[in-house]
């Protein structure tokens, strides 16, 4: 049988192998799988490796990309591979605004509150007979190495991949929560119950639930959560989805938020890959979500990276030149999403790039070593214009007016180390709503922890679900001329 020898951050890993497989699917079963945004279709360019021995030659994937690519790779026999160094994310997303509510907890000794995203894994382990939190963790959600967005993932799952795509989730959860414990000096057995929020397709993912209804028309899940299952012989509540893409996360971003407490009109926006929306106005929630893809989390740019150190997170104009900071101050080695944001504000300040997206530069240089090309400015402008009609149609559908919200909820990750500012240059967020921005951080793991701490929390989440009215944007005419406006980059001021 072949063998393949592997080679990442100095250590060697020895694989066997039957016939001709890819090289992505032999990494993946040796544990050591590389991002695929584009889903293993030869197209980012993520996958880079150096190899040698008996391999498949060149495809034209991989001429364009000047690199051999795992997910294009062909191994013929006896053959070497040397991965890049692996890193791990320097700033995933734990903390949110706001308290975990009165102390009437879930049954047991130990809890946790976990968010499964797209991109990341959260969890906070408490102690739920005092409230005390204990410990957090958190960690890349693998499954990225399959798809980059939930479409690549449910088209995985249907074909073939849905137990790998369970197991990846299910092992890196326990992994969590064996260092979260671990952390906390307490034994596995301690642990008895579960909050597991997460968006509708990472859910069906993780319970095994085949995702075809969430494929085709007309996108209804058959199964919207809000029940109590086994997972890993503990007991977990998996809160309510709202649809079948505006999912348990963002019905507990809402809570976390409280908006739906008050009277007053108010918007919530989760800008990532799945770009979640909810507007509150007399006693309605609409809800809508809008695929802006993984631009935002630095997939599908020319040298897009997580937040690592070496990312580029923040980019200003001085004295007329362009200035970057990195994560941990490191060499510039690429740039994360709210660097990428910066960047192009900066650009369009400088006159570099037009309201079109157009510009004369085949490089935009940040930093030494580390640019933009035109196709990434183009990705940027596809993505913030998902986000920004969103918002429309939904102000469109319910009758609201800038003027009319009192405030714009800023959830998830990427919204957490946005510039404001910077987001609102390029059109991301209305203008009008910039001075009204607050910054919720991971508001569906808080929201999560509000669960697991106190139940009388439970009929608040129903009351969100079943208040709420899912917008289809999907072939929605008002949707589609807001998108085509706001793939303009606003003018200055």
């Amino acid at each position: 049988m072949p063998k393949l020898i592997i080679w990442q951050n100095g250590k060697r890993h020895d694989a066997r192998f039957e016939g001709a497989p890819v090289l992505s699917q032999v990494l993946a079963q040796a544990g050591l799988a590389l991002p695929q945004p584009c889903g293993g279709r030869g197209r980012c360019g993520k996958c880079r490796v150096e190899a040698q021995g008996e391999i498949s030659p060149s495809n034209a994937f991989e001429q364009k990309a000047g690199s051999r690519l795992s997910c294009q790779l062909m191994l013929r026999g006896d053959a070497e591979v040397f991965l890049p160094a692996s890193q791990e994310m320097a700033q995933i997303q734990l903390e949110g605004e706001g308290s975990a509510g009165a102390l009437s907890p879930m049954p047991g000794h130990i809890g946790a509150a976990v968010d499964i995203g797209t991109t990341t894994l959260g969890l906070k382990l408490y102690d739920l007979k005092t409230g005390e939190h204990l410990a957090s963790a958190a960690a890349v959600n693998p499954q990225t190495a399959v798809a980059a967005d939930v479409m690549g993932r449910i088209g995985a799952a249907l074909e073939g991949g849905q137990q790998r795509l369970q197991r990846l989730v299910e092992d890196a959860l326990q992994g969590l929560l064996h260092q979260a414990l671990k952390e906390a000096k307490q034994p596995e057995t301690a642990l008895e119950t579960l909050v597991i929020a997460g968006n509708t397709t990472m859910l069906y993912l993780l319970t095994g639930k085949n995702p075809l209804t969430l494929s085709r028309a007309p996108f209804e899940a058959d199964h919207l959560f809000g029940v109590w299952e086994d997972l890993q012989g503990r007991r977990a509540y998996l809160p309510p989805c709202m649809n079948a893409f505006v999912g348990a996360d963002i019905t507990c971003a809402v809570l976390a938020s409280g908006m739906c407490e008050r009277g007053d009109t108010a918007l919530l926006a989760d800008v990532g890959t799945n770009g979640e929306i909810a507007l509150w106005k007399d006693g309605v929630l609409h809800v809508a979500s809008t695929a802006a893809g993984p631009a935002f989390e630095g997939a599908g740019i020319h040298m897009g990276s997580g937040s690592v150190p070496g990312a580029i997170d923040s980019v200003w104009v001085e004295e007329g030149m362009i200035r970057a900071h990195t994560i941990g101050s490191a060499k510039p080695i690429g740039m994360c999403g709210s660097g990428l944001i910066d960047a192009i504000a900066a650009l369009l300040d400088l006159g570099l790039v037009e309201d079109t997206g157009a510009t004369d530069e085949d490089r935009l240089y940040l930093a030494e070593g580390v640019y933009l090309i035109p196709q990434d400015i183009r990705h940027v402008q596809l993505a913030k214009a998902a986000i920004a009609a969103g918002i429309r149609t939904l102000m469109y559908e319910a009758k609201v007016r800038p003027e009319d919200i009192t405030r714009l909820y800023l959830a998830g990750g990427f919204g957490s180390h946005l510039d404001i500012k910077s987001a609102a240059r390029i059109g991301l967020i209305p203008r009008e709503l910039a001075d009204k921005v607050s910054v919720i951080g991971n508001a569906s793991l808080t929201g999560a922890a509000r669960l697991l701490l106190d139940t009388h929390q439970l009929d608040a989440l129903t009351r969100i679900a079943q208040r709420s009215r899912h917008v289809s944007l999907g072939g929605n005419p008002w949707f589609n001329e807001a998108y085509m406006e706001e793939m303009l980059f606003p003018g200055l001021d």
